[in-house]
């Protein structure tokens, strides 16, 4: 185990950009809004300790047990892969500008016709909205595709995202991967 990220580090990951964690064939390529700055740091999505997003994956049944961030590399072989919104870290996703989800929305749409996963989960509904001009955007599928890839609109998995617990962000995965027929690995 690693130790955390010290202050310095932290500062000097501010823009930083993190790999894409990419596969063949994927059923779901997740999409966060952009990286933290303990993320950046360590070169991990949803790094930050806090962050629901590896637990829900795995109470979800999308992978067989719990990884943890530094395992990210192993979402292909269960036919998974992350990317973001916007690649640039920040302290906040409150520093991104419009144009920089607008630009977002622009390279997903990109990423997503280069590696054509069959859905697109984007975590965050306000992300969504932003990069994708859906003001009326909700969680859940949307009617919406992009070419030929089904997306989907996940609850933000950040700990400061405290309206969704980590039971019904579990929920909202399982309903993603049920509706891909998959079983619970």
């Amino acid at each position: 185990m690693s130790m955390p990220p010290t202050r310095a580090e932290l500062e000097a990951a501010k823009d930083l950009t993190i790999d894409d964690v990419l596969g063949p064939s994927l059923d779901v390529l997740f999409c966060g809004i952009n990286p933290g700055l303990y993320s950046a740091a360590t070169g991990h999505h949803f790094a930050r300790p806090g962050n629901r997003f590896w637990p829900a994956l795995h109470r979800s049944g999308f992978t067989p047990r719990l990884l943890s961030p530094a395992e990210q590399d192993l979402l292909p072989s269960f036919g998974l892969g992350i990317t973001n919104v916007v690649p640039r870290a920040t302290a906040q996703a409150a520093e991104l500008s419009a144009e920089e989800f607008r630009q977002g929305g622009l390279r997903l749409a990109r990423l997503v016709a280069e590696v054509r996963p069959r859905v697109l989960a984007v975590a965050g509904v306000t992300a969504y909205r932003s990069a994708f001009g859906r003001p009326k955007a909700a969680v859940g599928p949307q009617e919406e595709r992009i070419g030929e890839v089904a997306v989907w609109v996940l609850p933000n998995p950040s700990g400061l995202n405290a309206h969704w617990t980590l039971e019904r962000i579990a929920g909202e995965l399982r309903r993603l991967r049920e509706s891909l027929g998959r079983p619970p690995l």
